[in-house]
C-alpha cells in the first residue's frame, strides 16, 4: 500500500472518528465536518478563491463570520474587510440572496437550501500602505499575504465560521503549485496530485473552529529545517525574498534559545512540536511593516525586516521568539473564561494582560541572564529601558482596568505598556516571593502552580485569580497586587531593589543608538516627508564622537534611502545595531551631504542606570543571585 492510499485510509478513518464524537447541532442535519477548501493556483490580482461547504441546514437563517477580533491581539482586526465576491449557492447551482450586516458578517435566508459559500480572499500586506499600522490594517504577523513566490496563510483571514458551529469540526484543503515548499502547525493527513502534475492539493482535519485560527500555515519558495532541543521538535520556516538570510544562519540562535528556554522551564510540560514562521519583509511600498510576532499554542508566526544585519536578526530573534514561546505558560496554560471561551466578533478581555503579557515578557527577559545568555549589567540596562519607557506611559493607570477595556478609548492607547510595567510588576513579585521564600520560590514557580491546577482545558474565574494567587504564595503579594495592579499607585521600584542590594542611580549608561530614556533621539517632519536628528543626539557619544547635529536629516542608512514609508524597517535596524558593525549615514545639513561611514562603538550617555550597591550586604546579594539564577 502506497503512503497517499495509506493517508486517504487514515483520513477516512479520522473522518469517522470525529463524527462519532461530534457535538449535536440543531442547525445541521448531518454530522459530518465544514469543509472548506483554499486555491492558491488560482490567485488573480493577489486575491484566493475560498469555498465551504457547511453541510445542509435545518434552519431557515444562518450567519457566517470572519474574525473581528483574534485570540493574541488586543485590538480590532475586522478580516472580514478583506473579503470581496461573496455568495452563496444552493443544490442546484443557482445564486442565493445574502445579507451583509456589517464588515465582517453575512447572513443567508433560506438556509435549507444552502449548499456552498464562495469568495475571494485579499491579502493585508499590500494594503498595509494604506491603513497603517495600528490603525486599519491587522498586526503583520497576524496578518495575510498572498504572492506568487509566498503565502502567509494565517487561517483566520481565509476561513470563517457559523455562529453556531465554532465548535465543529473542520476538514481543510489547501491547493497549491506542486513546487511550492508546505509547512503547517496543523499536519496534513494526505496529498492529492493533480492529473498535469502542476497542483497538489494537501488536506487537514481540525476539531472545531478555534485549531483553525490556531495554526498558521507558510507555502512558496521557502528555506525549512527540522531539529531536535531535547524532547522537542523545532520546525524553523523562513521567506527571505532576496536570499540574505537562511535556516543555516538563523538555526544556531534559535537552538540556542530554545535550550535556554527549556532549561529555564525545567519541569513545566510543553508542546512536542514547535513551529517558528519567519517572514522577512524586503522593505517595499507594499511590504508587511508590523515587526514582532503573535503566539500560538504550538507555534509563532514572525515579521522582521530582511535588511537587519544577521547579529540584530539574531537578537531580534531571541527576544521576539522566546517572548512568544514563553506564552505556552500563560494564556495558552494559564487562563481565564474569557481566552477559553473566546468570542471573535465581541470579545470580552481578561483584567490580567499583567500576567499574560507582561509575565510572558519578564520571563524572555530573566531567563537570558538565568541562563547565561547576556550578563547581569545586559539584564539591569533593559529592566531600567522598561521603566524609562513606562514612564513615558500612564503610570497611574490601573492595570486591571486597562486590560479589561483595552480596545477602547483610552486603554488602548496604554496597550504597549504591558510590555514595560506588566514586565515589572512580573520582576516585583518575583522578587518578593524570593524574599518571602528565602530565595526558594519565584514567579515561576507560581506560574507552574497554576499551570497544575489549571492547564489549557480549565479556565479561571477572572475575579477570583488575585486571591488564588494570594492564597497560593503570601498575604504580601496580594497587598502588592491590590495596591500596584488594581490599584493606581505607581511602583516605587527602589524599595524592590534595595532588597536585592541594587539601586537606581546617576552616572554614565550605555546609550542605544537610536532610543535614549524611552524616547527615540530622531523626529519626523511629515510635510517635508524627512526624518532627523532632535537635540538629543548630542546626548549620544557614538553620534557625538561622528560629528552628528540636531536637525540633520538622515537622507540613506547603508545605501538605503530614508523615507516616512520605509522608516520604521530602517530605525528598527538602526535600533538593533551592536558595536563593531561597519554602517554608513548619509546626512544632509542645511543642504550640505555629511557622510558618517564608520565602525560602531558603544555609544553611552549621562543618566539613570540600575547598579550594584557598594555597601550591599551579603544577605542582599544572596537573595539577589537567587533572583537571577533561579
Amino acid at each position: 500500500m502506497n503512503s497517499k492510499t495509506l493517508a486517504a485510509v487514515f483520513a477516512g478513518i479520522l473522518l469517522a472518528s470525529c463524527n462519532s464524537t461530534k457535538n449535536n447541532s440543531n442547525d445541521l442535519a448531518t454530522s459530518l465536518p465544514i469543509e472548506a477548501s483554499i486555491n492558491l493556483s488560482q490567485i488573480q490580482d493577489d486575491k484566493a478563491p475560498v469555498t465551504i461547504n457547511p453541510g445542509r441546514f435545518t434552519v431557515e437563517t444562518v450567519t457566517y463570520r470572519l474574525p473581528r477580533v483574534i485570540p493574541g491581539t488586543y485590538s480590532v482586526s475586522d478580516f472580514g474587510k478583506y473579503i470581496d465576491a461573496f455568495k452563496a449557492y444552493d443544490y442546484k447551482g443557482n445564486e442565493m440572496a445574502v445579507s451583509r450586516i456589517d464588515d465582517n458578517t453575512w447572513t443567508i435566508t433560506n438556509a435549507k437550501q444552502l449548499d456552498k459559500i464562495t469568495y475571494l480572499v485579499n491579502d493585508t500586506f499590500d494594503i498595509e500602505k494604506e491603513g497603517g499600522i495600528g490603525k486599519d490594517t491587522p498586526f503583520s504577523p497576524a496578518g495575510t499575504n498572498i504572492e506568487p513566490e509566498n503565502d502567509v496563510v494565517n487561517l483566520h483571514g481565509f476561513v470563517g465560521y457559523f455562529d453556531s458551529l465554532k465548535n465543529n469540526q473542520y476538514k481543510l484543503d489547501v491547493t497549491a503549485p506542486t513546487d511550492f515548499v508546505r509547512t503547517s502547525a496543523l499536519q496534513s493527513i494526505g496529498t492529492k496530485t493533480s492529473d498535469d502534475g502542476k497542483n497538489t492539493t494537501s488536506t487537514y482535519l481540525a476539531t472545531r473552529y478555534f485549531d483553525i485560527t490556531d495554526n498558521p500555515m507558510f507555502y512558496g519558495n521557502l528555506d525549512v529545517e527540522e531539529f531536535q532541543v531535547g524532547d522537542i521538535k523545532i520546525v524553523l520556516s523562513v521567506y527571505s525574498p532576496n536570499k540574505v538570510h537562511t535556516v543555516a544562519s538563523i538555526k544556531p540562535t534559535v537552538f540556542k534559545m530554545m535550550k535556554a528556554q527549556k532549561a529555564f522551564l525545567g519541569d513545566i510540560n510543553s508542546t512536542p512540536r514547535y513551529d517558528i514562521f519567519l517572514y522577512l519583509s524586503e522593505g517595499k511600498e507594499d511590504s508587511p511593516k508590523g515587526f514582532g510576532a503573535l503566539e500560538h499554542h504550538k507555534s509563532t508566526v514572525v515579521v522582521l525586516p530582511e535588511a537587519m544585519p544577521a547579529e540584530a536578526l539574531a537578537k531580534s530573534m531571541t527576544d521576539v521568539v522566546s517572548h512568544e514561546f514563553f506564552h505556552i505558560v500563560t494564556p495558552l496554560s494559564v487562563h481565564s473564561e474569557d481566552v477559553h471561551y473566546f468570542d471573535y466578533n465581541k470579545p470580552t478581555f481578561s483584567k490580567h494582560l499583567w500576567m499574560y503579557e507582561g509575565v510572558t515578557e519578564y520571563f524572555a527577559t530573566l531567563f537570558q541572564v538565568s541562563e547565561g545568555l547576556v550578563d547581569e549589567n545586559a539584564f539591569y540596562s533593559k529592566i531600567m529601558e522598561k521603566i524609562e519607557r513606562s514612564k513615558t506611559l500612564n503610570d497611574t493607570m490601573s492595570f486591571t482596568v486597562m486590560s479589561e477595556n483595552v480596545l477602547n478609548a483610552p486603554y488602548k492607547d496604554q496597550y504597549l505598556n504591558v510590555y514595560q510595567k506588566g514586565a515589572l510588576i512580573g520582576m516585583c513579585i518575583d522578587i518578593l516571593m524570593r524574599e518571602e521564600s528565602n530565595g526558594q520560590r519565584g514567579i515561576l514557580y507560581l506560574m507552574k502552580e497554576l499551570s497544575n491546577k489549571y492547564g489549557k482545558n480549565k479556565p479561571f474565574e477572572d475575579d477570583k485569580l488575585i486571591d488564588e494567587i494570594t492564597a497560593m504564595t503570601y498575604p504580601s503579594i496580594g497587598e502588592f497586587l491590590n495596591t500596584y495592579v488594581v490599584g493606581d499607585t505607581p511602583i516605587n521600584y527602589n524599595e524592590f531593589f534595595e532588597k536585592v542590594g541594587l539601586e537606581i542611580g546617576e552616572g554614565k549608561v550605555e546609550a542605544n543608538y537610536l532610543i535614549m530614556d524611552g524616547a527615540p533621539i530622531v523626529s519626523g517632519d511629515p510635510q517635508k516627508g524627512t526624518i532627523f536628528f532632535t537635540d538629543k543626539v548630542l546626548d549620544n557619544s557614538f553620534w557625538a564622537e561622528q560629528g552628528a547635529q540636531p536637525n540633520d536629516v538622515i537622507k540613506s542608512i547603508d545605501g538605503t534611502a530614508l523615507t516616512m514609508q520605509n522608516a520604521n524597517q530602517l530605525l528598527q535596524a538602526v535600533f538593533m545595531w551592536k558595536p563593531g558593525m561597519d554602517v554608513e549615514v548619509k546626512l544632509d545639513r542645511a543642504g550640505e551631504e555629511v557622510v558618517i561611514k564608520t565602525r560602531t562603538t558603544q555609544g553611552y550617555t549621562t543618566g539613570k542606570g540600575l547598579m550594584p550597591k557598594a555597601d550591599a550586604t551579603d544577605a542582599q546579594k544572596a537573595l539577589r543571585d537567587a533572583w537571577l539564577k533561579g
